[in-house]
């Protein structure tokens, strides 16, 4: 009996301890209470399939009143919001391959004819890359036009689609482009967060602070063979795409290469300024989760960007996983470029050097 109580007091005594230890560790604590509510939040609130208000562009080349008329019905019902009007169909889909819209309706000329004679009224051209957004498209293919067009049959199809980059609608077609974000981001936070720590825990950054060695040369020689390893997994993630699944490569290898090299250096970056923050290896790792978490679920790679409320959409536009996503479907799908897609660009080189800057500043020399 005498023993069994000493045995639960010694335990009760542990269990007090790790308490302890555990509200002494902020970053720990913190990630507790954090992961959970953010999940909570993203997927509760952020996260919606129900995509609406799709940026789309309009050539209305009858330009009549029934054409504009039928502009406001479509807008009417919050599927697509027109936010570009263009004159020819060819201007539409260079503004769907620079990423500017998701789709472009055209109602030509002979719009008045065209619905005398029960004809089809017009076209939607739309970025078939992404299953979804092709999907809520899609449902406007048979819009009556009740109010607008009284005398029209409504058993017609209003709209053909043509869906660009993916007619097939596979899935696989832009998730995996997607996925090759995610992995990187996952692999390359990770493996830097813990650059620093590791030196910290395993005693080295003592041997480092004897020699000559400054913060940048540090940082740098950390993140340097890290870069391989994220363009070997890139050349992998792409070539079985396109093999096992077909995924076409439309864009050129040279902008593929820049535009991955420019998102590895990126969330390298974001690894080294966690890096110098956590104090463990644990604890890198737990804010690299909290970084990860966001990065899948509000970056459009596993849901539609225009599906997210404004402050999820802000908060997506941080993260370099977005960016880069845009980037690489716009290559890998569209055959676009990095000028067309500049500003995208632009604001991974800015967090780029931004972090660095970060990081070597916050990287002291020294065992604390």
């Amino acid at each position: 009996m005498n023993q069994a109580k000493l045995s639960l007091l010694r335990i009760k005594a542990l269990i007090i301890k790790e308490l302890r230890q555990l509200s002494r560790d902020r970053i720990t604590f913190a990630m507790i209470v954090m992961i959970p509510l953010v999940q909570l939040l993203l997927f509760g609130y952020a996260i919606n399939t129900d995509v609406r208000n799709i940026p789309v562009a309009v050539v209305d080349q009858s330009n009549s009143t029934t054409g504009r008329m039928m502009v406001e019905a479509i807008k009417a019902t919050q599927a697509v919001d027109v936010i570009h009007s263009y004159a020819t169909p060819q201007h539409g889909e260079k503004a769907i391959i620079d990423g500017k819209v998701k789709a472009v309706l055209v109602l030509p000329n002979d719009l008045e004819r065209r619905i005398i004679q029960h004809q089809v009224l017009g076209q939607w051209l739309v970025d078939g890359s992404d299953t979804v957004i092709s999907s809520t498209i899609m449902q406007l293919k048979n819009m009556p036009f009740k109010d607008v067009l009284p005398q029209r049959a409504i058993a017609t199809s209003s709209f053909d689609i043509a869906l660009f980059f993916n007619p097939e609608r596979k899935s696989a077609i832009n998730i995996i482009p997607g996925l090759l974000g995610v992995i990187l981001t996952m692999t390359m936070v990770l493996f830097t967060s813990v650059a620093i720590v590791r030196e910290r825990e395993q005693g080295n950054l003592e041997l480092l602070i004897t020699t000559p060695m400054y913060p940048s040369e540090l940082m740098f020689a950390k993140i340097i063979p890290y870069i391989f390893i994220g363009l070997i997994q890139s050349f992998i993630i792409l070539s079985l795409g396109n093999l096992v699944f077909d995924v076409p490569i439309n864009g050129a290898i040279t902008q593929i290469f820049l535009a991955t090299l420019l998102f590895i250096l990126a969330s390298l970056t974001l690894g080294l300024v966690i890096s110098t923050k956590a104090k463990t290896q644990l604890q890198s790792m737990q804010m690299t989760i909290f970084i990860i978490l966001p990065s899948i679920l509000l970056s459009g790679f596993m849901f539609p960007y225009e599906g997210m409320p404004l402050f999820a959409q802000w908060l997506a536009e941080i993260l370099p996983t977005t960016h880069f996503i845009r980037i690489i479907r716009g290559i890998v799908l569209r055959g676009a470029d990095m000028m067309e897609l500049w500003r995208d660009t632009l604001w991974l080189i800015g967090f780029t050097i931004f972090g660095m800057l970060i990081a070597i500043m916050r990287f002291k020399k020294n065992l604390d």
